[in-house]
């Protein structure tokens, strides 16, 4: 029979106590070592740790290598379980740094994970580790700053009140000396929100998309997101050195805002024809009233220079359903059957999200009627990609429960039956944040190979975060097995989310390169006050077998100071990237601290040209037996 806490006969006086007494007896430590000794327990001991009550080094579940120290048992243990290290801190060491996983299926009012740190030097203690209770948040990482030439004793600690069926524990693993890391660098902002209409939020810029074609880049993004969907207009940020050095306006004549007739304007997109010599930004354009927000059809703006743009052409719609989701691309292969056709995908959301797709021929001057692939599917954000032999392959999402793909192999006359790309089995990323499940980023190689990539938690237990993952197709009708790209351990607890894949398409094979970017929390378990928000960006030379070191760009930043919509906070429903010059160039959304009077400063900004290095992490791909993961994440059936 199980007794409630109230009735356990340790109180907290008893386990003041113990704490002190347990801590007293750890002062007879070693003596200091000048640096932290097998701080990663690569020993398969505790070689250099003094330790008292229950500790062992453990090799399964390590945060690197193969070997962790537990501190507490897997039983219960009474009062505190805990390892200890004096050590000096010696030049241009300015930084004390660990990881720690903890295991407690209690309170913390009872049992906890906790870490010291000492300065001998000035006889000052300080606290690295508030008492901590947490369950199956996975690895996280605790630093403080410290003293060249001060000596020190670190202790870290896991207390145990003894009561049967939640035994405590604490994992450590990496404990390092180093100096502090240099903050992020400064990043180029491209695009701000010009606008200062009412009704929307101001200053923001949410959503944006990229291409690349010879030297050239070209970004477009919502700036001045309402509430209830869309935006004030469409700005246009345009780099002709490969990603160093941009311009930036708004794309003319869509909105009552620049000069146009319509409400809003959502979903910007972005493509280049080559044959014809221009650029193409597509935009959902939304009428407002009575019976809400309404996406009228899909325009087109067309710019020979991607500086100067025409005013728009309505290609897609304005006959009454309310369309969503629309996306861009051209056949830019000379040899191709269809050299210089472009594509529009668009989904009907008055029929269910019926998918559609229209054609052009002339630089976008002109569209099809539009037509959808057999089956009439129903789903969104679909991506349009084109093969060197100019086979067109759409994957999408299935509504948030699955990715799919169609085709056509005769210019878009007509459009395939769909196949499974791959389940999507999300946790659904914390705070509010608008992250829509299944909405993938997807990019093609020199010879045509496809990869689509989407935020997944099919490889956490109980999935508990998100990583990034992606399958393959050399034909768009077989996908390779979902697979995970290495950017932290499984168990780090951190959270992945919105990717935007770029490959570079002078590549194929095992030499392609890929640059990855993507937006992730430090800790999934967050709420809309706590979670902070960061960008990252990750790199493979060898078509994703595997990749380099991540790189966190910037960040982290809270989720008050991004637009506020009627489905979360946002960034946006996708970002990408794009390849120019052998680097990887993104553009994504950060908030900053208002300024000017302004509700929120949510800009643009660019990591710049970044190198694509690739490395050893090597990519997991799933296991049958998880590949049939439940899927979690919330379905989408509308996201403008």
């Amino acid at each position: 029979m199980s007794l409630p806490h109230a009735l356990r006969t340790r109180g907290p006086v008893a386990l003041a106590t113990t704490a002190v007494i347990s801590f007293s007896s750890l002062l007879l430590a070693p003596s200091a070592a000048a640096a932290v000794s097998n701080g990663g327990f690569e020993t398969g001991s505790l070689t250099g740790w003094s330790s008292t009550g229950t500790t062992a080094v453990v090799s399964a579940g390590a945060h690197s290598g193969t070997y962790a120290a537990r501190v507490g048992g897997t039983s219960p243990t009474t009062g505190d379980s805990s390892i200890g290290q004096t050590f000096d801190a010696a030049t241009g060491e300015a930084q004390l740094s660990f990881w720690y996983n903890v295991s407690c299926p209690d309170t913390v009012t009872y049992d906890w994970a906790t870490a010291t740190l000492r300065d001998n030097t000035t006889g000052t203690t300080a606290t690295l580790l508030p008492r901590t209770c947490t369950n199956g948040q996975g690895w996280r990482q605790a630093s403080t700053a410290i003293t060249p030439g001060h000596n020190y004793t670190l202790r870290l600690i896991s207390h145990d009140d003894n009561y049967p069926g939640d035994p405590t524990y604490t994992l450590y693993d990496d404990v390092r000396l180093g100096a502090v890391p240099p903050p992020p660098p400064a990043l180029p902002q491209i695009d701000s929100d010009p606008f200062t209409n009412t009704g929307s939020q101001h200053a923001t810029v949410v959503e944006p998309d990229t291409f690349a074609a010879g030297n050239t880049i070209v970004s477009v993004a919502q700036n001045g997101r309402f509430f209830n969907g869309g935006a004030s207009g469409l700005g246009w940020s345009t780099s002709s050195d490969g990603g160093v050095n941009w311009q930036h306006g708004t794309v003319p004549g869509i909105t009552v805002y620049q000069g146009g007739s319509f409400s809003r304007v959502s979903d910007p997109a972005v493509a280049y024809d080559a044959r014809h010599g221009t650029w193409l930004v597509a935009g959902l354009a939304l009428n407002a009233g009575s019976n809400g927000v309404i996406g009228a059809g899909v325009t087109i703006s067309r710019s020979t220079n991607g500086v100067t743009w025409q005013n728009p052409i309505r290609a897609v719609g304005f006959n009454g359903p309310n369309y969503d989701k629309e996306w861009v691309v051209c056949d830019n292969t000379p040899a191709s059957p269809f050299y210089g056709r472009c594509y529009i995908e668009v989904d009907n959301n008055s029929a269910g999200n019926r998918i559609l797709m229209s054609t052009s021929t002339d630089g976008g001057l002109t569209w099809s009627a539009p037509i959808s692939p057999s089956g009439t599917p129903s789903g969104l954000g679909g991506q349009p990609l084109v093969r060197p032999n100019g086979t067109v392959v759409v994957p999408y999402s299935a509504n948030g429960s699955s990715i799919r793909a169609f085709n056509s192999a005769n210019g878009g006359a007509s459009w395939s039956s769909t196949s499974l790309v791959a389940t999507v089995n999300a946790h659904t990323v914390a705070g509010s944040l608008r992250a829509p499940a299944g909405l993938a980023s997807a990019e093609i190689d020199g010879a045509g190979r496809i990869y689509v990539a989407w935020h997944d938690c099919r490889f956490r237990a109980n999935c508990s975060a998100n990583d990034i993952v992606y399958s393959t197709s050399t034909t768009g009708t077989t996908w390779t097995p979902v697979t995970r790209v290495p950017i932290d351990s499984t168990s780090s607890g951190v959270d992945h989310f919105l990717p935007g894949i770029g490959v570079d398409r002078t590549t194929s094979g095992s030499a392609t390169r890929i640059g990855l970017y993507y937006y992730f929390y430090p800790f999934a378990n967050c709420s809309s006050s706590t979670c902070r928000l960061q960008v990252g960006y990750i790199s493979s030379v060898n078509g994703g077998t595997s990749w380099g070191t991540p790189a966190t760009l910037t960040g982290p930043f809270p989720l008050s100071q991004i637009a506020n919509t009627n489905q979360g906070r946002m960034v946006g429903d996708y970002i990408s990237t794009s390849i120019i010059g052998g680097r990887a160039v993104s553009a994504f959304p950060v908030g900053k601290a208002p300024a000017g009077g302004q509700a929120f400063n949510e800009a643009l900004f660019t990591a710049g040209p970044l190198p694509i290095t690739g490395g050893t992490a090597r990519s997991q791909a799933a296991p049958a037996a998880v590949r049939s993961s439940r899927a979690t994440g919330h379905p989408t059936t509308t996201a403008r």
